[in-house]
């Protein structure tokens, strides 16, 4: 699309390099403008299919959604996004999130605004030949520390993805994009807005992405969807400030989730639930939700893996279906 609201697909890294390397090129080919790789706990690395899909895309915005700076050190992060934008000649992004499941590796997740924040001053350093070295809180990099090769650019765009107030407010002074990852709600979309805009963060866009599911036979679509989105909505449903959701109701579905019972806590979900949290049905009914989410303040949406029965027919209804329907 062209204009100021743009669409995005997000894979989830659980996939052959022929199968990255197909929807890549699908995903350009009909005219998305980002494609995002998730970052989630135990699945593949985000660099593997990015790099895949940087050989078979020439347009297409490239990036990870998102890197976690508890589980990678800055330096990493700084090298893994160098490498990707030297791949795509200049298309990369930069996401940066605090993450989840990190409870299950041990791995404590103290002061995530700081450690985000200073993640980018020492990424954005680096890729500028800055080698004065860093004196953080949270990170220390010794002055002298440079790349060893020449980077495709000084500075890449930035994404933080977070549900959060503080966070938001504290990327609004630093980041291109907010992400809240696991939202398709149109008041999360505005909420967020305006938390950035009293940060002085006007010009920072708002992306809202979810588990998408669209097909045809929306009632089908709906039906997979709830069982997609169960994992995230165990984890992003309590996040949600303009939501309540009934406590029983989501210590069922995390009982469910914790079991890998995906099919009997997707049938707890409603469909208003639903739709607060996964983009699906026909490809009226899912453009018609990306419109909603548009009219709120979003600048972008992203819809998420697994797209349709099969990747490939998500895709497939997603571009030729839905793009032409949404407002440019």
């Amino acid at each position: 699309m062209t204009g100021d609201r743009l669409v995005g697909i997000g894979l989830q890294s659980d996939k052959s390099a022929d199968e990255y390397a197909e929807l890549a090129e699908l995903t350009e080919r009909y005219g998305f403008d980002v494609l995002s790789v998730f970052g989630d706990l135990m699945y593949q690395p985000p660099i593997f299919p990015l790099l895949v899909a940087a050989r078979h895309t020439r347009r297409i915005r490239l990036g990870a959604a998102c890197l976690n700076p508890f589980t990678l050190h800055p330096v990493e992060v700084a090298g893994q996004v160098a490498a990707l934008d030297l791949a795509s000649h200049g298309r990369a992004y930069l996401g940066l999130a605090r993450g989840t499941w990190l409870q299950e590796i041990g791995v404590a997740q103290a002061r995530p605004l700081r450690r985000i924040a200073e993640t980018v001053q020492i990424v954005r350093r680096l890729l500028g030949g800055d080698d004065s070295g860093f004196e953080g809180r949270e990170f220390t990099v010794a002055p002298g520390t440079s790349l060893r090769y020449a980077p495709a650019r000084p500075d890449v765009p930035v994404l933080v993805g977070t549900w959060g107030q503080q966070t938001a407010r504290s990327a609004a002074g630093y980041a291109a994009e907010v992400k809240v990852g696991g939202s398709a709600n149109p008041a999360m979309a505005k909420t967020m807005r305006a938390w950035l805009d009293e940060a002085g963060g006007h010009d920072t866009g708002v992306v809202l992405g979810a588990v998408t599911v669209v097909d045809l036979d929306g009632e089908l679509a709906r039906r997979v969807a709830r069982t997609e989105v169960a994992m995230y909505l165990a984890v992003v449903a309590a996040l949600d400030p303009t939501v309540e959701v009934d406590p029983g109701l989501l210590a069922r579905i995390k009982e469910h989730v914790a079991r890998r019972e995906d099919d009997a806590a997707g049938a707890l979900i409603g469909d208003d639930l639903l739709d607060l949290f996964a983009f699906s049905g026909t490809p009226e009914q899912v453009a018609a939700q990306a419109a909603a989410v548009f009219d709120a303040g979003a600048s972008r949406v992203e819809f998420g893996t697994p797209h349709g029965l099969t990747p490939r027919s998500g895709i497939d209804l997603l571009g030729q279906r839905v793009l032409p329907l949404l407002p440019g």
